[in-house]
């Protein structure tokens, strides 16, 4: 599991553009203030059960028909409830991919809006920059996708599934060593899906990872840890 290190903004390497992109998302994207919440999807999955037994259930996430109306609608709900759910962003990029259109039916906001929000929420939350930069680069605005993924690996946990979408990310960028360096990561830590090696295989980008030194006496101690796979 992905865990988000308190509430504060470390600024790192935001850029003051970004930073002024927050003044400008309030006023478009409207407050975060909420009925119920919001929740942090990290930290809050006691309070998960509202939203998911109500409305983001698995028709609402792969886009078959809505749980109380639309369906943008109910994505919206689990959006303001928790803004940093990364699979209700996934299912809201989606819909407008679907539906060709960037304010779904129901949505309150646009598309870019709930990321918009799921950032000004949690700056410092990885998958939703992850998350973010793959919006940005079907769009062709690679420099923005560059800066999120950028923070994203800045502040990067040990979550196998991270680091493999973070590298896929960064193969659609042309960035060869970032994404190797990430695969790599992704793949000692025991996530293992085999499309992001072969993606690099492919670009002629692959090398295996240099063999880990190990001394004797400390051989059983320095097993994998890849046992505590992230959770989504």
């Amino acid at each position: 599991m992905i865990k988000v290190k308190g509430n504060g903004l470390s600024i790192g390497m935001v850029s003051w553009a970004m930073l002024s992109g927050y003044a400008h998302a309030y006023d478009v994207c409207g407050s975060l203030q909420n009925a119920y919440g919001p929740f942090d999807y990290w930290v809050d999955k006691n309070m998960l059960g509202v939203v998911e037994d109500h409305h983001f259930t698995p028709e609402v996430e792969s886009l078959v028909r809505g749980k109380s109306g639309y369906i943008g609608g109910d994505i919206d709900y689990t959006l303001r409830a928790f803004p940093n759910h990364p699979r209700a962003l996934l299912a809201m990029v989606r819909l407008g991919e679907k539906i060709r259109s960037e304010r779904p039916g129901g949505a309150n906001y646009s598309v870019r809006c709930y990321l918009d929000r799921a950032i000004r929420f949690r700056p410092n939350d990885s998958m939703a920059r992850m998350i973010y930069s793959f919006y940005l680069v079907k769009r062709k605005k690679n420099a923005e996708a560059l800066e999120h993924l950028e923070v994203a690996t800045q502040h990067a946990t040990e979550s196998g599934n991270l680091h493999y979408n973070l590298g896929l990310v960064y193969i659609d960028l042309g960035k060869y060593d970032r994404a190797l360096q990430h695969a790599q990561e992704a793949y000692r830590l025991g996530f293992n899906l085999p499309g992001l090696r072969a993606k690099l295989e492919k670009a002629g980008k692959w090398q295996d990872p240099p063999a880990a030194k190990t001394e004797p006496d400390k051989e059983q101690g320095a097993e994998s840890a890849a046992g505590d796979l992230p959770q989504q």
